[in-house]
């Protein structure tokens, strides 16, 4: 009851009217608001414009944004059409990691919900009993069924609402922080999906977002050309030196798009031998880390003791056990530094580029005089697709760890 209560000076949310507004009673609609444990009911006041006499309840919108942050921040509720939201079952939708989903908030909610109400059920039914002591002729009514605790797509709906009343706080976050590492990359699904109009009107979307998950910019072209882009990245760049961040920036390679480039080199990617190729390119790239590698041996080590009786393995007769699937769940990727990739893509050039590298047709894989070019012209940037050191290029996306390499790998 901003009014009636704090006695703040309140004027009319309409558009075109300044005038003040007054006391008018108590509002007749009263809200049912969901906790983290049950449910509480809430009031409000009635206001009354004395310009226009347009009436409103005191929990509006157009009410709580001109109260001041020492009164606006007690407001304790997010409400929807029919149902309302406490603040601190929101609270806990806005951090979206480890597998904290709308789901996951429901269960728990409802897991609590269920117990509280247990607890007051044998609560009431205790004290029936008393009650059944005195007068034993009484008929006591059951306990009242629990409300339902509301779906996952109406947290995700209350969310929204959250986001819509700090959309300003937001805004003040991106312009202040660009982020250190960026990634620029170019679709064509977006632009399939234009129609009328603006059907055919481009051919490719690129984004360019940083490390928050912030899409910084976004351009629809005719090309992946150069020239299309150039005037998106003159304005990035503009934009981070005026914020006096271009300096801290970090610039990287794609490494999908090197590998892409070596892919180029081949007589045809219908080759037998290209899978494997690309295979062993990327291997030339990435390595595991080794500590990833040894827990990863520890743990699969009793497991094959114990299921199939394999006692006595050595280390390497472990690793080869490993499928490939554990590997990419439960072992982190990086780069090798530039001098051994270098070193292992020659290998690796050569022995594609003899005997080895020609399917049962004796077709060769590898267009000798192509891939001597592109080898020439990027050996020269294997410096640009290291990792930048003290960068975590991996997030736990929920448990058992099931880590994954994020987007920042490929730049």
């Amino acid at each position: 009851m901003p009014h009636r209560i704090w006695h703040l000076q309140l004027t009319c949310p309409q558009p075109l009217c300044t005038g003040s507004m007054t006391k008018a009673g108590l509002y007749r609609t009263i809200r049912r608001v969901l906790e983290i444990d049950g449910w509480y009911l809430m009031a409000t006041e009635y206001l009354e414009c004395r310009r226009c006499k347009k009436k409103v309840g005191g929990w509006s919108q157009g009410i709580i944004r001109q109260l001041s942050p020492t009164y606006s921040c007690q407001f304790p509720a997010v409400l929807t059409y029919k149902l309302s939201c406490d603040m601190r079952v929101v609270a806990q939708l806005r951090s979206r990691t480890l597998g904290n989903s709308a789901n996951r908030l429901y269960n728990s909610l409802r897991e609590q919900h269920s117990d509280t109400w247990m607890r007051r059920a044998i609560l009431y039914l205790g004290i029936c009993e008393q009650f059944r002591a005195l007068c034993s002729a009484r008929q006591i009514p059951p306990p009242p069924q629990m409300p339902p605790v509301p779906s996952p797509v109406w947290l995700l709906t209350v969310y929204g609402y959250d986001v819509l009343t700090r959309l300003d706080e937001y805004k003040a976050r991106i312009t202040s922080t660009f982020g250190s590492i960026l990634k620029m990359d170019s679709t064509k699904k977006v632009t399939k999906k234009l129609a009328g109009a603006a059907s055919d009107t481009a051919a490719w979307v690129t984004n360019v977002g940083n490390e928050h998950g912030q899409v910084l910019i976004s351009v629809l072209t005719c090309s992946e050309s150069a020239e299309g882009l150039s005037t998106m990245a003159a304005g990035l760049m503009r934009r981070y030196r005026l914020a006096g961040e271009w300096e801290k920036l970090v610039v990287r390679l794609d490494i999908w798009h090197l590998m892409r480039r070596f892919a180029s080199g081949v007589t045809t990617e219908s080759h037998e031998l290209y899978p494997t190729f690309m295979r062993q390119l990327s291997h030339c790239i990435f390595e595991v880390d080794p500590d990833d590698a040894r827990r990863l041996t520890e743990a699969k080590r009793p497991q094959l003791e114990g299921k199939h009786g394999m006692v006595g393995l050595t280390d390497a007769a472990v690793i080869r056990r490993i499928s490939r699937e554990e590997w990419r769940l439960h072992c982190r990727r990086r780069t090798r530094g530039p001098e051994e990739s270098a070193i292992l893509i020659q290998e690796l050039l050569d022995t594609f580029g003899g005997p080895a590298g020609r399917d049962t047709l004796d077709i060769p894989l590898l267009d000798a005089r192509r891939i001597e070019d592109i080898w020439s012209t990027q050996k020269t940037h294997l410096s640009c697709i290291q990792d930048p050191p003290g960068v975590l290029l991996y997030t736990q996306t929920g448990r058992p760890s099931t880590s994954r390499r994020s987007w920042l790998m490929d730049w």
